[in-house]
């Protein structure tokens, strides 16, 4: 009894803490899509890169390319890089550039030098043929608005940023995407506060894949993506390295500015955390082994507590779950995903302690990592972790 309390009050201390930090921190978060954004003239010296590799990409590429080439922005070029691709993304690719206006240029890579990444590798074989101010490296599958780039390079100008992260809309169609992408969401607003990413003292950072806006000189400081040749984890480690080194890092919402289909189903969302997941413990079996047992105590032991537990020890345990629902419903305002999800909170927390362990099986039985056709070993993944 005195245990089950004892539990109950320190879950409900944790999620209580988590949430009162989010209510405080969410709102100072800019929003792009807001019309104080909408600046029609950038100052100059904000010439920018995009970057965009592929790989097996041919069902989104022609959009995606065709999309940031009618960007309202005047000064910008687009980099798309096809690489070692083995369907019909290259050709289109091709296609693209040949009915486009000179903005666009298609750079092929036929093979994977030892000791690299491929995704790695090829956006640092494009920002090598640069000299602009800004890289922006995107995905192959995002859908730009018109106007995101001149609002995010005003908004980057204003604030004197050298690294800013639009966070996208995720496009979702089924029940399982949105139960396991609002999970998803949650875990990282507690695992990464994107408000507190601007105070130079706190240790938390951010990258995301589909729009990383760097200032070239805070790239070429941090060493370029030769410094993250052999990361999993690339965007948030490029987020990592740039707040280290000090130079300013933003995070807003982009609304509609930015979209992407990041996955099909909960079995997209599991195959596309599963490369990831013993990554982000750095390779170590007690790390994921304890990373499992924190989802579910955090996760799972609140419900049963509030359903089990005798008498006065619900309390905490019914605290800890309100407090739950109302962070989901904070996302929910951002992902417009109906309120009744929260009701499978436990199944997604089954699935993704499934992912945690399934990921570091696979990786320790296979000895490595396979990722879209390319194997990468185990032994030199670890020795490439930042």
């Amino acid at each position: 009894m005195i245990f089950l309390g004892t539990a109950g009050i320190c879950l409900a201390l944790i999620w209580l803490s988590r949430l009162m930090d989010a209510v405080r921190g969410i709102p100072t978060l800019a929003d792009l899509s807001r019309p104080e954004w909408d600046v029609k003239q950038v100052g100059p010296g904000n010439h920018v890169t995009i970057v965009v590799p592929a790989r097996n990409e041919q069902a989104s590429i022609r959009s995606t390319l065709e999309r940031l080439l009618a960007l309202d922005y005047g000064a910008y070029q687009v980099i798309a890089v096809d690489d070692r691709s083995t369907d019909l993304t290259g050709k289109i690719m091709d296609e693209v550039a040949k009915t486009s206006n000179p903005r666009l240029k298609i750079v092929h890579i036929k093979q994977l030098p030892p000791g690299w990444m491929g995704k790695s590798h090829a956006m640092w074989t494009a920002a090598r043929q640069v000299s602009s101010d800004w890289l922006l490296f995107t995905d192959a599958d995002v859908l730009f608005r018109p106007d995101c780039l001149r609002r995010a390079v005003a908004y980057a100008d204003h604030e004197r940023a050298d690294h800013l992260v639009i966070l996208p809309e995720v496009i979702m169609c089924s029940p399982g995407e949105k139960m396991m992408l609002a999970f998803f969401q949650l875990l990282f607003v507690f695992g990464h506060r994107p408000w507190k990413v601007a105070d130079p003292q706190a240790k938390d950072h951010m990258g995301v894949g589909a729009f990383n806006l760097v200032r070239r000189s805070a790239y070429e400081a941090i060493g370029s993506f030769q410094a993250l040749r052999f990361e999993v984890v690339d965007d948030m480690k490029l987020g990592k390295l740039i707040k280290n080194a000090g130079f300013r890092q933003r995070v807003v919402f982009g609304d509609d500015l930015i979209s992407v289909r990041w996955a099909r189903g909960v079995r997209g969302v599991v195959n596309n955390l599963t490369k990831n997941f013993f990554a982000v413990m750095s390779f170590q079996t007690w790390r994921a082994l304890l990373a499992c047992l924190a989802l579910g105590v955090l996760n799972l032991l609140p419900f049963w507590g509030l359903l089990f537990a005798p008498s006065w020890a619900r309390v905490p345990y019914g605290l800890t779950v309100a407090a739950m629902f109302v962070l989901y419903a904070g996302i929910w305002r951002q992902v417009q995903i109906p309120a009744w999800y929260f009701l499978l909170h436990p199944i997604s927390t089954v699935l993704f302690i499934y992912t945690m362990l399934r990921s570091t099986f696979l990786t320790l039985w296979t000895g490595g990592v396979e990722w879209r056709g390319t194997r990468y070993p185990l032994e030199e993944l670890r020795k490439g972790l930042v």
